[in-house]
């Protein structure tokens, strides 16, 4: 049987290195896409985005984050925000922009190209809406660094499963 969600979520990786080929706006349509399926909340959908392939902005981008290298090298960039007029609840809503984003990093491996999600940028995110021109409605939550990676030799391991697993309460049925 075939498992192609499952071989998506243990072959992701991040990716921090590119290649200068471009990446289309039928792709980055493509992963915001995915990202929008991602469960909400009384299906509230909070999430909004700005699609970055401009390197001026990248370079002003890249002066708030620690991994600058990053966001320069990458042909584009996708910021994830929360509206925070479209929340009901801060932890849910929180959660939502977590499943929106694992949800377009997937889909950015099933489309060959590679990811890494930034989130030390949060320091800065009232500067970061500065740059891209966004009020104080529109809250931070990631930036995606997008491109075609220029290797595939990430390396990641996982603790064994017992190491997570606190205990199983199993009834007659099991």
């Amino acid at each position: 049987m075939e498992e192609p969600v499952f071989e998506a979520i243990v072959s992701r990786r991040s990716i921090r290195e590119f290649t200068a080929q471009p990446v289309s706006s039928a792709q980055l349509q493509k992963i915001i896409t995915a990202g929008i399926w991602a469960p909400s909340g009384l299906n509230n959908q909070p999430w909004r985005f700005v699609l970055i392939r401009d390197k001026d902005t990248a370079g002003q981008l890249a002066a708030q984050t620690r991994y600058g290298r990053i966001v320069t090298a990458a042909p584009a960039l996708i910021a994830v925000y929360l509206d925070t007029e479209a929340m009901y609840d801060p932890v849910k809503d929180h959660q939502a922009a977590g499943a929106c984003i694992q949800n377009m990093l997937l889909c950015i491996t099933e489309l060959g190209l590679g990811a890494v999600w930034l989130g030390q940028i949060l320091q800065n995110k009232d500067r970061v809406g500065e740059i891209l021109g966004l009020d104080s409605r529109y809250d931070l939550m990631a930036l995606i660094a997008v491109g075609h990676p220029s290797h595939r030799n990430q390396r990641s391991r996982r603790r064994p499963l017992a190491d997570f697993i606190l205990k199983e309460i199993e009834g007659d049925e099991a």
